[in-house]
């Protein structure tokens, strides 16, 4: 069964503060507000291009903070997904809020309506990052919110940041190790990007912010992506979506970005995976999961050429079907 979203982007409805990271009208690349005939639009649009058989398909209302927005308008907007959910085009609907706009009135009225998931902006459980970051919630706040959205049911999605002001590396391993300890269906990584007409882009301008480099944030996620997988826990993304406005010469100023983010972390990881296996062994064929090939590879040979540069190392990277994801299979070569 494949899984598909129809997004559908209220940029900074409900949203009591601005973040001095966002821009929601350019991370969404819309600037207009999201009406109900909106929604019918776009789920009919989007499911003109989704196969029906084998597919899973819910509407997520992203962007802004859903449940901020007054609850006569989250129901409107929801109801439009009502029919499809009868139908049985969609299962469910998703959507991202911030932690301090959940109560019992929201959840009984999100559960009425259909949803299945709540995914809740945490970006950090420090306080000081928080306050920093102009947030307007406590960590406190986030544990409060998650308990609840289990209480209820709800599947529970958390999203974390990097390298926001006042954030350091140990900060955010510290973040993901409270954030696992909340027991969440889903995680979203996201390393902060510096957005043209943001107040971080005035910070970076002055100096009084510095963004992680890319080779940094790549280290960094790497340590907490696998947190997260040590707990069995799904990490649906890591890096924002590249799109028209998230791309370097667009709205992005400064910071990690890469379009192939994520795949930058996984290769990373096999890296170190195959030097460890490595040490001693200067010609190697490595075996992994077929699917895994060009992660293990990495981007451009990377992690080729980085393996012969660091250790003096040859390999030629094969598949074998018969290896699990992130396992790795050293032969030795013998040259003449």
């Amino acid at each position: 069964m494949r899984k598909y979203n129809i997004p559908i982007f209220v940029p900074h409805k409900g949203c009591p503060f601005d973040c001095v990271f966002c821009n929601q009208n350019r991370i969404t690349g819309s600037i207009k507000e999201t009406t109900p005939a909106d929604v019918t639009r776009i789920i009919e649009e989007y499911l003109e291009t989704i196969p029906r058989e084998g597919s899973l398909i819910e509407a997520a209302f992203f962007g802004g903070s859903f449940t901020g927005i007054p609850i006569a308008e989250q129901s409107a907007l929801m109801e439009r997904v009502a029919p499809y959910m009868e139908s049985g085009r969609i299962s469910g609907i998703r959507l991202s809020t911030r932690p301090d706009y959940i109560d019992d009135e929201i959840l009984e009225n999100l559960r009425r309506h259909g949803v299945t998931t709540i995914e809740l902006g945490v970006q950090s459980m420090s306080d000081e990052v928080l306050r920093a970051s102009n947030r307007g919630h406590t960590a406190e706040q986030v544990v409060k919110a998650a308990r609840l959205i289990h209480e209820y049911g709800f599947s529970l999605g958390l999203q974390m940041m990097t390298g926001l002001p006042g954030d350091t590396d140990e900060l955010s391993v510290y973040t993901a190790e409270r954030i696992a300890e909340l027991k969440p269906d889903c995680v979203r990584i996201y390393p902060t990007l510096t957005i043209r007409d943001t107040c971080l882009e005035a910070m970076y301008k002055s100096g009084r912010y510095v963004p992680q480099t890319l080779e940094s944030a790549v280290e960094l996620c790497k340590r907490l992506l696998l947190i997260f997988e040590s707990r069995g826990i799904n990490v649906i993304r890591v890096g924002l979506q590249p799109t028209e406005e998230i791309n370097t010469g667009a709205s992005v100023v400064a910071g990690p970005f890469h379009s192939a983010f994520r795949e930058l972390v996984e290769s990373s990881i096999y890296y170190d995976l195959m030097a460890e296996r490595l040490k001693g062994i200067k010609n190697a064929e490595v075996y992994v999961n077929p699917r895994e090939i060009s992660k293990a590879v990495g981007c451009r040979r990377g992690n080729i050429k980085r393996l012969f540069s660091e250790h003096g190392a040859r390999v030629v990277v094969k598949g074998d079907e018969n290896l699990a994801k992130r396992e790795v299979k050293i032969i030795a070569v013998k040259t003449t």
